[in-house]
């Protein structure tokens, strides 16, 4: 029979070491062994300066290779800081790897605030550029100067938290149940994942992608299979590299800027590095105020020197990819292991996590101190007011990182606060309850008033008088408000369809010639300098067009010759996931309240958090404005920090049936749910539409995938204005605008449609209008591809450059 080791290995030992020392040694009681606390992190604080003075000199070495320097510069802005941080976090969160994961949280804000402090104050100084390679370096070796003396007075008794070094990290690996085997699975994974994108953007085929795909699901079932014969470090070190072996499949396409927002953001950081000057105020735009897609990034390019795409491809996603770690540990600290495995695999098996996280780096970060918030909450063994302090922090650089997360989050927090005061009104029986039971029953709770004030306060100053950035929250404000008092006027995202909540539905045709009225009567003042006329645009024959599934594969046409019909068998299982998630969770909640034997026992504010995270999803569901700005996805994903253990507890809860096996058999079903929604069942049948992280094609790869021959495109008709000294300005439909546009100097502008077609504009035709005949639109929270009159415009404008790819018409 197994016995489970315990998470708190790491302070049994202090414990030991405490009652050693005093015991035999000369310093005995409390002073003492602060005393002796002081002295191993002064001295082990000590070889992290003397680092830190080394990588900094390599850092400005000009000719340094290139591996030294990106060494260097990681040390710089993530290992000395997180040693540093690992003895003053653990006094708050001292239970298992929590101090390294709140540290890790703590390192990523302190980059940011740091980079802040430099772009604030140097121009007050006269300097024009403050964020060069030497003013951020000298600021990070600063920085961690004045943390190592912060740390020294403040570390914890005895030190043990801090204790580190390759000597000890070794004896950890040959001594921690698992941790070698999951450690040499897990890498091979994370390259397998590698190799397989590379091959992809050579032009090769998804199979070691697919290779890939399965070997991360694996890992994860050896996880829950081995769960009580493996050390929790094991566990923590085989989800957070099976994660990033899936995050590379998506984030390492193509040889440029990949995915959707992350395009968008890439030309902010690029504007941020430009004038090595952050200055919100030429571009008020709310992801411009996003600290972790503009300074975070520029610090990492100016100390690293890394090629500044993989800061977005792979440094970024190797960040994310930390919390699912968090969301384990966060949920073990109230419950067993088998419920928090499950909960972090949900999390990562969520179809957003691989489609949507990886091409949002403000929000990846912002999940991150998210996820560290989400640890200080749940560790109770740590002292509440401190924990509450640095919970209050935590969401403060979540704000900083992304407003949508910030948003969402305090009104989470907020609506918590109203269950538990409904809760606890409810609960009341009599006047019987004394006044010490009732101060003592207010104490239950560890989020407080003033944690969501503080947090909604800062939101409101960084949005309002610090950058001026405010304007999408006061939009979807307004238009919320008009969607509540007249609901039928608008239609929401077609993710609703999703949702146990429902949510009106209109098909993409009735989307596109909606789309079309609304762009043909906004531009009618406009229609004499316009390309079509009235009597033209009459003539279109508007035609939205559905995805291409794949070809069925062998296996999907045996499967089709025997009566399963595998598109449709695909959707199925994909709509069948969707209600599984919402099913179990709501049933896990009940479960933990009212059965009598459930997986765990919630505290009051798990509960809370759990009922609020699912009611703002129920919220952006019914209300269409909210499901367009932000996505009924990404606010479950969003929510599974706060319910996830309870759609852990109802999926253990459905299989009890099967006794001991239920955390197997719960296991198993994960792992194959785990390789539909990452796309390798539909990539072993067909029948489904391609997904970008498996092949070169499907929707992900044509509107969001830059191709080389557009760049030449692009920067061809760059020079060629300059050279002519051509004022006229480019157009282009809106996903190759995105795609484009880091790489033009030129006045640019996205079109949706030929509506707005310029009579005097440069028309710029990327890879996928010019080789599908296709363009893609966003409207109303939907993507929708429609037929492109291309013919009819070329008659209207002349070629002017064609490199097989990509033309350009005027």
């Amino acid at each position: 029979m197994t016995v489970e080791i315990e998470d708190t290995l790491a302070l049994t030992t202090v414990a030991k070491r405490h009652r050693r020392g005093a015991e035999t040694g000369p310093d005995t009681g409390p002073r003492g062994s602060r005393r002796r606390g002081r002295r191993r992190v002064g001295v082990r604080g000590g070889a992290v300066l003397i680092a830190s003075a080394v990588c900094a000199v390599t850092v400005l070495l000009p000719g340094a290779p290139a591996l030294p320097r990106l060494v260097a510069g990681l040390y710089l802005l993530f290992g000395a800081p997180l040693q540093l941080w690992r003895p003053l976090a653990a006094r708050i969160v001292p239970t298992g790897s929590g101090p390294t994961l709140v540290s890790a949280g703590l390192v990523v804000l302190g980059d940011m605030l740091l980079a802040l402090l430099v772009n604030t104050v140097l121009p007050l100084a006269g300097v024009d550029r403050p964020l060069t390679t030497a003013n951020l370096t000298a600021v990070t070796v600063l920085g961690i100067g004045v943390l190592w003396w912060f740390c020294r007075r403040h570390a914890a008794p005895g030190g043990g938290a801090a204790r580190t070094g390759p000597i000890r990290l070794w004896h950890l690996a040959r001594a921690t149940p698992g941790l070698g085997v999951v450690t040499g699975a897990g890498l091979g994974t994370v390259l397998c994942g590698i190799a397989g994108a590379v091959r992809l953007n050579n032009g090769y085929g998804g199979t070691v992608s697919v290779v890939a795909s399965v070997l991360g699901g694996l890992l994860l079932l050896l996880l829950a299979v081995r769960r009580r014969r493996y050390h929790v470090s094991a566990l923590e070190t085989g989800l957070y590299l099976a994660a990033l072996a899936l995050l590379f499949l998506a984030s390492l396409r193509g040889w440029f800027i990949t995915g959707h927002d992350v395009q968008t953001e890439y030309l902010f950081y690029r504007m941020a590095l430009g004038g090595e000057y952050w200055d919100v105020s030429t571009y008020r735009h709310a992801y411009n105020a996003c600290l972790s897609i503009t300074l975070l990034p520029v610090s990492i390019r100016q100390l690293t020197g890394v090629y500044d795409i993989y800061i977005f491809k792979a440094i970024i996603p190797a960040l994310f990819a930390l919390t699912p770690v968090m969301l384990f540990r966060s949920v073990r600290n109230a419950a067993p292991r088998s419920v928090a495995l499950l909960a972090a695999v949900f999390f990562v098996a969520f179809p957003t996590f691989l489609t949507d996280m990886v091409f949002l780096g403000r929000q990846a970060i912002a999940f991150l101190l998210l996820g560290s918030a989400m640890v200080v909450l749940t560790d109770s063994r740590g002292p509440r007011a401190a924990r509450r302090m640095l919970f209050v922090v935590l969401l403060v650089g979540v704000v900083l990182a992304h407003y949508s997360t910030g948003y969402v989050v305090i009104g989470t927090l907020a609506l918590a606060l109203v269950y538990d005061k409904t809760w606890r009104l409810l609960s009341r029986r009599g006047r019987e309850r004394s006044r010490r039971q009732r101060r003592e029953n207010a104490m239950l709770s560890f989020t407080q008033w003033w944690m969501v004030l503080i947090p909604a306060v800062a939101a409101l100053v960084w949005a309002g008088p610090v950058t001026h950035t405010g304007g999408q929250l006061h939009t979807t404000v307004a238009q919320t408000v008009s969607d509540l008092v007249s609901p039928e006027d608008q239609a929401g995202s077609s993710d609703t369809g999703y949702s146990l909540f429902g949510g009106e539905q209109l098909s993409p045709q009735q989307r596109l010639e909606e789309y079309v009225r609304q762009a043909t009567t906004e531009s009618g003042p406009d229609r004499a300098d316009l390309l079509l006329t009235p009597a033209e645009l009459d003539g279109i024959d508007w035609q939205a067009v559905s995805s291409a599934n794949m070809p069925l594969t062998p296996l999907g046409r045996v499967l089709d010759l025997a009566g399963v019909p595998v598109p449709a068998l695909n959707a199925a299982v994909r709509g069948a996931a969707a209600y599984f998630f919402q099913l179990m969770t709501v049933l896990g909640i009940w479960v933990v309240l009212r059965a009598r034997r459930s997986a765990f026992r919630a505290v009051r504010d798990q509960t809370t958090l759990a009922w609020a995270a699912l009611s703002a999803v129920a919220l952006f569901t019914v209300v269409p404005q909210l499901s367009v700005d932000y996505g009924v996805l990404r606010a479950f994903q969003q929510g599974l920090f706060f319910f996830a253990p309870f759609l852990a507890a109802g999926t253990l809860w459905v299989l009890r049936w099967a006794g001991r096996r239920k955390e197997v058999i719960g296991a198993v079903l994960t792992f194959c749910l785990l390789l539909n929604l990452v796309g390798v069942m539909p990539k072993l049948l067909g029948g489904y539409p391609a997904q970008i992280q498996l092949s070169n094609g499907g929707d992900y790869y044509d509107i969001y995938y830059t191709r080389a021959g557009e760049v030449r495109a692009a920067l061809w008709l760059d020079a060629w204005k300059r050279a002519r000294k051509d004022r006229a300005p480019v157009q282009m439909d809106s996903f190759s605008y995105t795609r484009l546009k880091p790489y033009m100097a030129s006045d640019a502008s996205g079109v949706g449609t030929p509506v707005w077609l310029d009579e005097d504009a440069y028309l710029l035709l990327g890879s996928t209008p010019t080789g599908t005949g296709r363009v893609s639109i966003f409207y109303r929270g939907d993507r929708i591809t429609y037929e492109f009159p291309r013919e009819l415009v070329e008659r209207k404008k002349d070629l002017v450059y064609n490199n097989g790819g990509s033309v350009v018409l005027r």
